[in-house]
Parts: structure tokens; C-alpha cells; sequence
């Protein structure tokens, strides 16, 4: 089991639940995910969607997730060396009743492992929230950190897997482990949402079988992922639902092209159209 003992210069792993960190969901005595069973029995018998998410917050059902995030949050990037990271798995967070579901692959080690925020403080996040606020689904262009008076207009984010993984490659069994959390938090959220966009491959194979999960009708066979693809899948209350497909916004797509801020306005544009906002 990993320890969470102080690190180089007293630098801790992780911040502790309920100690005063912006946006913290957690508290002191919030019951925590030693193993993938306990995942499954925390998700299902939460009593709410912020219950669900302080659980999310102190998961340590995966040994290496928990090791690597700690590691990262003692050493640190140069450039945030003063810095306090989180070092703990990132909650949903946005809209508490959203008409939009945006789900990615997982945090960044120097992003939202540091910041406590998914994709807060990293580069896919800087494209991110500028287009969501370019077509009006965010408060601000930018977010920074947690507390920073970012708030998400009708739109709620989530990562496929919680917490950063090395080389921002989570493992199939990672995958599987952190699936109850998703496909929970999908099913409170899923009376209002009518859109959900997934940012990249990884996301769109992981939102399925969630989706499935939280009671949703889903096609078979899954439809081909791709930049603007489009298919119908209807929610537990029998409502039609958009789902679409967006190429990661990370900074070797935007780097080179692939993804142009043209693309990403016209996509969440088409999001805010099918959501009805």
C-alpha cells in the first residue's frame, strides 16, 4: 500500500481531504476506495452526485494511479515548484444539472493532479475552456486553478480515469477499476444532459460501456470515432441523446493542426444546438 510520508523539503503527496482546499468535495471523514470491489460498492451507494464526487476525490483503488500522482505531486515541474499539488483523483465537476456531459481521458500529472480541477492549469485546457467560453458554455476563458471563479454554464466535465497516469496512458484495468464512478455520476446527471462530447478516442471506447451502465440504450455496434461523428443513444427516462466526437484538444493535436480553434467552436456549437441551450 502506498504511504503518504512527506516528501523532499516536507512536500506532502497529497492534500487531505477537508483541509481547505478550493472546491475540495471531500471531507475529513469521506469513505475511501481501497480496491476495485470498494469502488463498486462506494459508487453505487452513494446518496447523491456530491457524495459521488467526495468519493471520487480520495479513490486509492489503483496502486500504481496512487503511486505516480503522489510521486509526481513530491517532485514536481520546475516551473510549479512552490506550488502545493493536489496529488489526489480529480472529481466531476461543473453544472450539477447540465444539458452537456463532456468526458476526457484522465488528468494531467502537472494539470489538474496540481490544480484539484479537470483540465485546469495544463495546455488542453487552455483550448478547452477558451472555446467553451468563445460559444458560452463557460463563465471565463481561461481556468487556472481551483477557486478561480471559473463555473460552467450548463455543462458538466469528467475524466474516464480519475487520477494522472504515467505517460497519460491509463491501463485497461485502470480503465475498468475508476468505470463505476463514471457510469454513476452519468446516471444522476442523466435526466437533464442531451449531449455528451467526448474529447478523444480513449474517452469515446470509455464512455460506452458507462453509458450502458447508467442505464442508457446505446447502438450496437459502437459506432467509428472521428472528429464531428454523431450518433443517438437514449437515456434512462427514454429522452434522445446526442453523442459526439471531438479530437483531444492536447498540445500535440494543436501543435500541429489537427485540432484548430475553428473546430473546436464549431463542434461545441453543434453541442449547444443538439442540448438545446
Amino acid at each position: 500500500m502506498t504511504t503518504s510520508q512527506p516528501g523532499p523539503a516536507g512536500r506532502a503527496p497529497f492534500v487531505p481531504p477537508g483541509t481547505g482546499w478550493p472546491e475540495d468535495p471531500a471531507a475529513p471523514g469521506t469513505p475511501v476506495a481501497h480496491g476495485p470491489q470498494d469502488v463498486v460498492e462506494l459508487a453505487a451507494k452513494a446518496p447523491d452526485l456530491a457524495e459521488l464526487c467526495a468519493r471520487q476525490s480520495v479513490c486509492r483503488a489503483c496502486d500504481r494511479l496512487v503511486e505516480w500522482r503522489e510521486r509526481v505531486a513530491v517532485e514536481r515541474r520546475r516551473a510549479f515548484a512552490a506550488e502545493e499539488y493536489w496529488g489526489r483523483p480529480i472529481a466531476g465537476w461543473g453544472d450539477d444539472r447540465p444539458r452537456i456531459m463532456i468526458v476526457g481521458l484522465a488528468p494531467a500529472a502537472h494539470g489538474g493532479n496540481r490544480t484539484g480541477r479537470i483540465f485546469t492549469g495544463d495546455r488542453s485546457g487552455d483550448w478547452l475552456f477558451a472555446s467553451l467560453y468563445r460559444v458560452g458554455l463557460a463563465a471565463q476563458p481561461t481556468s487556472v486553478r481551483a477557486g478561480d471563479g471559473q463555473r460552467l454554464i450548463g455543462t458538466r466535465m469528467a475524466a474516464a480515469v480519475r487520477c494522472a497516469p504515467p505517460v497519460n496512458k491509463p491501463t485497461p484495468g485502470e480503465r475498468t477499476t475508476c468505470l463505476p464512478w463514471m457510469a454513476h455520476e452519468m446516471a444522476f446527471v442523466a435526466p437533464t444532459v442531451r449531449c455528451v462530447v467526448t474529447l478523444g478516442g480513449f474517452a469515446w471506447q470509455a464512455a460506452w460501456p458507462a453509458l450502458k451502465q447508467a442505464g442508457y440504450a446505446v447502438p450496437r455496434p459502437r459506432p467509428a470515432f472521428g472528429h464531428g461523428s454523431e450518433a443517438e443513444i437514449t437515456s434512462p427516462e427514454g429522452e434522445k441523446v446526442a453523442m459526439l466526437g471531438c479530437y483531444h484538444p492536447s498540445q500535440q493535436n494543436t501543435f500541429t493542426g489537427r485540432v484548430t480553434e475553428e473546430m473546436l467552436d464549431t463542434l461545441f456549437t453543434r453541442a449547444r444546438e443538439k442540448a438545446g441551450l
